[in-house]
């Protein structure tokens, strides 16, 4: 282009580039030849000359989490109005498929990685390694303290006392805690939570109340909500961990004729759009995913900024807040006489 235009490479690629430094008459004559040899920019190429691919990858646990495919929407909208590519990957829960992602994701050169770690994975190595060879991590929602790299989370032990504090304003004494496995941060801070409610309220805590749900499913809260009924009879509120879980303790209740609220409150947490059209409407914990998508390319960004220019990357931790919705599987709060 430059030959048939008799103009140097730089003024054409300024010229593609609209640079403001290059004349509006050259400008056209460069963009209506490359028109006409329908000319694309190698954006491989490009990459290699910035050391830089404008692609980054994002792992999540499960796709099909209304969660996580909110936190998909809100990197995606944050990444392409800054030019770049996400390439989504899903570990299942995997700790041998999150290794592999990684792997796959450094061979294809992305600038950054965003990442919720499976429910699984309790070695780092595989992470560390990654962000020593230079390549940015952000860890969001399911993270790890052994790993020193920028973080966005919610206070999952706050949210969770929020919840439990709630059930217990509305009158609930005996309140079950469905949990996660025993292994992620996430299941960890919300057992925290649900077990210092009880004890700031002066409610004796009871490990039988406890039940914890391998695979976080409907099938699993529909399950387990029998089990709780049986062995506690005077039970009356569960708060579970997710609210697909809380779903299927609302289902199984129903089916055996228990009322919801009046009898046994429940309680959910993520606000899945689901919870709007349950019967009844589900109490939950709002965890905008949404805006820790955006946050953790935000600051996944600045990161390859940083590390770009050859600067330390000082790992932050930014912290999402939520808060507890109130619907009609919990009764209303009771009024405090002063």
């Amino acid at each position: 282009m430059a030959e048939k235009l008799g103009l140097s490479t730089a003024t054409v690629s300024k010229a593609l580039k609209n640079y403001p430094d290059i004349n509006k008459q050259t400008k056209q004559r460069v963009l209506d030849l490359a028109a006409s040899l329908n000319y694309q920019p190698n954006s491989l190429a490009q990459g290699l000359r910035n050391k830089e691919s404008k692609i980054i990858g994002l792992i999540v646990p499960k796709i099909v989490h209304h969660f996580f495919s909110n936190i998909i929407a809100g990197a995606i909208q944050a990444a392409e109005k800054n030019g770049y590519l996400v390439i989504i990957l899903q570990t299942n829960e995997s700790f041998e498929l999150e290794k592999n992602h990684l792997k796959r994701l450094i061979e294809k050169n992305v600038d950054g990685i965003l990442l919720s770690l499976s429910d699984k994975t309790t070695q780092h190595k595989h992470i560390n390694q990654i962000i020593e060879g230079g390549v940015p991590v952000v860890l969001y929602d399911k993270i790890s303290k052994l790993v020193n790299c920028s973080k966005v989370i919610i206070n999952d032990q706050k949210a969770a006392y929020n919840a439990t504090k709630y059930l217990i304003d509305t009158g609930c004494r005996k309140i079950a805690h469905i949990r996660g496995d025993l292994k992620p941060q996430t299941t960890i801070d919300r057992f925290k939570g649900y077990k210092k409610a009880l004890l700031d309220n002066q409610i004796p805590f009871d490990q039988s109340l406890v039940y914890t749900c391998k695979s976080l499913s409907f099938e699993e809260g529909f399950k387990i909500a029998k089990k709780i009924v049986n062995d506690h009879k005077d039970v009356d509120a569960v708060f579970a961990f997710t609210d697909l879980v809380a779903t299927g303790v609302l289902k199984r209740l129903h089916e055996l004729n228990i009322k919801v609220p009046n009898q046994i409150s429940v309680m959910g947490f993520s606000n899945w759009f689901l919870t709007k059209i349950t019967t009844p409407t589900l109490s939950t914990v709002q965890q905008p995913g949404y805006e820790m998508g955006q946050q953790a390319f935000e600051i996944l960004l600045k990161d390859i900024v940083t590390n770009k220019k050859g600067n330390p990357i000082i790992p932050e931790i930014i912290e999402i807040p939520t808060y507890v919705i109130p619907r009609n599987s919990t009764k209303k709060l009771v009024s405090v006489l002063k």
